[in-house]
């Protein structure tokens, strides 16, 4: 695989953190840690796989995406941002009165963002019931959703994942943000979602597991999972929550709440020196 190109994919992820981390910051308030354990999946979908169009973002051809775990928004906003769907000076104004940046993605009033999200679970079946719209339709565009490891004790889940490998969605792709925390701590702690692959394997589906940070691996399992016919694909990315951020980096603690000046300025230093290893445009 091309180096320039992983490397270009690991610029615009340590930018999708530096947006989160602003964007939760300025609000004071928000959910950083599995905004960051994502934003590598995000910069590979919007910056590599996505048939997506900032100019005309309702192109009927375009593919979909669902941010089920909508709580981590701010990767999503900051991905969008860099795609150019609108100013990333937006980002300071995230969670603020009039801002169409809110605290959960809201179709209405975002561009780019194909499926409000906020009540845990329901995202991904509404990405299923639009992967089955497109086969119905004779559409061949993609759909792809990300749900959260914490995500996955919603029962609505599992009819979903029931449901789509019922109607054979082999245009659907899921990705799990395997981070292993929650709000309330350990995810097999609160309530065990695991095997993951053994579950998906038995309701029908393809199964890939990868690192979660790896730009080649996740750019393989897209590709994978476009080759995969007559059933739906489940990324399972395993991922360190705050990933990028010292502090933030496997805490259950930084689920939610906004880094303080200090902090924030820890967060920024790091990240920035992260993004100048790497070379390039800085």
């Amino acid at each position: 695989m091309n180096n320039d190109k992983i490397l270009e994919l690991q610029r615009v992820a340590t930018d999708i953190r530096l947006g989160a981390v602003e964007a939760v910051y300025s609000a004071k308030s928000g959910h950083p840690g599995g905004a960051l354990s994502s934003a590598d999946i995000m910069a590979c979908l919007y910056f590599s796989e996505l048939n997506v169009n900032p100019q005309n973002p309702q192109d009927p051809k375009r593919d979909r995406f669902v941010l089920s775990k909508g709580h981590s928004c701010p990767a999503l906003y900051a991905a969008l941002a860099l795609k150019g769907y609108f100013d990333r000076s937006e980002l300071k104004r995230f969670r603020h009165v009039g801002s169409f940046a809110q605290g959960h993605p809201d179709m209405k009033s975002m561009k780019g963002v194909d499926m409000s999200a906020g009540s845990l679970g329901q995202g991904f079946s509404v990405a299923c019931g639009m992967a089955l719209a497109a086969k119905m339709d004779g559409k061949d565009y993609r759909t792809y959703a990300i749900i959260g490891d914490g995500e996955s004790q919603e029962g609505q889940i599992w009819e979903a994942t029931m449901f789509a490998a019922h109607y054979n969605l082999d245009n659907l792709c899921l990705i799990i943000d395997n981070n292993g925390l929650q709000i309330d701590g350990k995810v097999k702690d609160v309530m065990n979602t695991m095997p993951y692959a053994s579950k998906f394997k038995a309701f029908g589906w393809n199964v890939i597991s990868i690192d979660g940070h790896n730009i080649e691996e996740i750019l393989n399992a897209f590709d994978e999972a476009k080759r995969a016919k007559g059933k739906p694909t489940v990324i399972i990315a395993k991922t360190i929550k705050g990933k990028g951020v010292s502090f933030m980096e496997n805490q259950a603690g930084w689920h939610g709440k906004a880094p303080n000046e200090e902090q924030y300025n820890i967060a920024l230093s790091e990240l920035t020196e992260y993004k100048n290893s790497l070379g390039g445009n800085k």
